[in-house]
């Protein structure tokens, strides 16, 4: 879990574009995120495995 202060941080709006980091609307977490889904690979997995991310399903082969 990121800090509070570290997500009101990355909410106000920077100084530059390039500052902007993207981070899991979940946990806050900036690694490992997924831009399609807004959620970090921790979050991504846990949602998947319960079934409540719609077309997402364990692959198995």
């Amino acid at each position: 879990m990121a800090k509070k202060s570290v997500l009101a941080r990355s909410n106000k709006p920077s100084k530059f574009s390039t500052r902007e980091t993207n981070r899991c609307f979940k946990c806050g977490r900036k690694r490992g995120y997924m831009r399609q889904f807004d959620l970090c690979r921790i979050c991504f997995r846990e949602l998947a495995n319960e079934g409540k991310i719609p077309g997402i399903r364990k692959s198995s082969w």
